[in-house]
């Protein structure tokens, strides 16, 4: 069997898996969940009731898709491990490589699953149009957790360790534009040497980190301001990040010993 084929077959496995397993009945959750949560915010709005839905459901929907997607990686993973199965793999005449890259395709198929029913659900309260670019936004923002996902468990090996480092990586990378604000604000000597420094390394951290604040903005779903051009920065940090985190993930399996 080739190289690519072995990739597809892993894939289709973890897809299946997760199809079959708990990925689907989480997603419904989120779903009625973030249904419940849009009512009653209509219900509770004086004006721009559709916005407000929309701009709140946004947020919630893509926060509840990064914590399931890493979640779901990561014990996924885990439990191949205790279950002797990642060492049946690679008992097999298959390369570390095609077993990393099986397993990020068939996460990466689920990441789509879960963006495309989340969608869905938008489309009860924004423009089409907006919805699928948002939904390929967060499509690409999930791209990133699972790649971080993988090379945090790879590295760390357990459980709670992996989800912190890939909540602490998102929150950080998230929230990296208010931060770098905050850094250069007008209440900062920028005169001062500490100001100078504090500010120097918030660029540096910002630099390294995807701009995960510019993914999937809710004001897409309320305002409608989003475009296809908006998505060539996100889908070209994407790449980049993804395969930078893959490359790390491989080097760190390949170092380890089952």
């Amino acid at each position: 069997m080739t190289a690519a084929r072995q990739v597809r077959a892993i894939a289709g496995l973890t897809l299946l898996e997760a199809l079959r397993g708990r990925l689907l009945w989480l997603v419904a959750l989120i779903l009625l969940a973030g249904l419940g949560l849009a009512e009653l915010l209509g219900a509770l709005a004086i004006t721009e009731t559709r916005q407000t839905q929309a701009a709140i459901l946004g947020a919630v929907l893509r926060l509840a898709a990064v914590l399931v997607t890493s979640l779901f990686v990561i014990t996924s993973v885990v439990r191949e491990q205790n279950d002797k199965v990642l060492e049946l793999y690679l008992s097999l005449p298959l390369p570390r490589a095609a077993y990393y890259l099986g397993k990020l395709a068939g996460f990466a198929a689920c990441a789509g699953v879960a963006a495309a029913l989340l969608g869905a659900l938008l489309l009860v309260y924004a423009p089409p149009v907006q919805v699928l670019l948002w939904t390929l936004s967060l499509f690409a923002e999930l791209l990133v957790v699972v790649a971080a996902s993988l090379l945090a468990l790879f590295t760390f090996s357990q459980v709670t360790v992996a989800l912190s480092v890939v909540l602490a990586f998102y929150f950080l990378a998230r929230g990296m534009g208010a931060i770098q604000l905050m850094s250069q604000g007008p209440l900062v000597d920028p005169g001062a040497l500490s100001s100078r420094v504090i500010a120097g390394l918030v660029d540096g951290i910002a630099f390294l980190l995807p701009d995960l604040y510019r993914f999937t903005p809710s004001e897409w779903l309320a305002y409608g301001t989003g475009s296809v051009a908006d998505l060539g920065p996100v889908l070209a940090q994407t790449a980049v990040y993804v395969t930078l985190l893959a490359g790390a993930a491989l080097f760190d399996l390949y170092r380890k010993n089952f």
